[in-house]
């Protein structure tokens, strides 16, 4: 069980993080920061946090996936919870075993948010059984970190410059499948972005042929 002392809000929504200021730290006894996606690698570094709340509804998948590997990376010991978790967009690449603490859907009431916190504080995690299932289903798949088939695809059609539009175009798929893939993928190599995504092609370019 890890011990919760301070708190992170990284999210856009001002009013959001009034609401939860108001509330969270009387009802959950903690000190509550708020930072804004680009001041957060900042603000980690010098305040002492535990958990680290990341709001879906006013970040893009791409960059709170680039935040969590920041916290998987640097920040030993933090974990995270996801909020406004969307649930007609395939975001399990987000959702990390070893530092992902809590999943909350958008249609998430503001009770059912404090009383999975109330687990969280006891060290327990909550992730929705779908979303719990679906990632199991999804491991038996891959069975382990290596690349499928459909990933080298994508990461070989990124060294010809094309867009995730031109791809999915390519593959006859939709532009958030392919999304999807290069998050996958991204994980797996432990790239953070598109152009390190490249450079790792270029490097590995005969593990990535198909």
């Amino acid at each position: 069980m890890f011990k919760i002392v301070n708190w992170m809000i990284v999210s856009r929504s001002q009013l959001l993080i009034d609401l939860l200021n108001f509330r969270w730290p009387q009802e959950f006894l903690v000190k509550l920061a708020k930072a804004q996606p680009g001041n957060m690698v900042k603000m980690l570094a010098v305040q002492d946090n535990s958990l680290v709340i990341i709001d879906l509804s006013t970040i893009d998948l791409q960059q709170a996936y680039q935040l969590q590997r920041i916290i998987e990376r640097e920040h030993n010991g933090i974990h995270s919870v996801f909020i406004n978790f969307p649930r007609q967009m395939d975001a399990k690449f987000l959702v990390h075993p070893a530092t992902t603490s809590g999943v909350f859907y958008s249609d998430a009431t503001l009770a059912e948010v404090s009383n999975g916190f109330n687990e969280i504080l006891k060290g327990r995690s909550i992730i929705p059984q779908d979303l719990h299932q679906s990632m199991l289903n999804l491991d038996n798949e891959d069975d382990s970190e290596q690349l499928t088939i459909r990933e080298r695809e994508v990461l070989q059609a990124l060294l010809s410059g094309s867009t995730n539009l031109d791809i999915a175009n390519q593959l006859f798929v939709s532009e958030s499948t392919i999304k999807t893939h290069l998050y996958r993928a991204f994980r797996k190599i432990g790239v953070s972005s598109r152009g390190q995504a490249i450079a790792w092609a270029q490097t590995h370019i005969h593990e990535v042929r198909v």
